[in-house]
């Protein structure tokens, strides 16, 4: 059976605490609402940060991944289509 709670101003709902506790919900966590056929599921999210690659990130992906000298060659004329400097870049040549 369910634990009953009401919607208050602006929709806002207490989620009841044995539950909060059960799932590890504190105030600023994050939740996630699903439609269903029943109802509304509210389930405990989780936010994962997202890294975003500037070209030259990538440009050092590339290199420092190389392997061997055909490899390296490929991935230097890969970061100088990108307009970078493979020199510039930090990195260490494979061998």
């Amino acid at each position: 059976m369910g634990e009953p709670a009401r919607v208050g101003k602006r929709g806002t709902i207490v989620i009841p605490a044995k539950l909060r506790k059960r799932f590890h919900m504190e105030e600023g966590s994050l939740v996630l609402f699903d439609e269903g056929r029943d109802g509304v599921l509210i389930r405990p999210a989780e936010a994962i940060p997202v890294e975003i690659y500037t070209k030259e990130r990538k440009a050092g992906f590339l290199l420092e991944n190389s392997v061997g000298p055909a490899d390296y060659a490929r991935a230097r004329r890969e970061v100088q289509k990108m307009g970078l400097d493979p020199d510039k870049i930090p990195h260490t040549p494979p061998g």
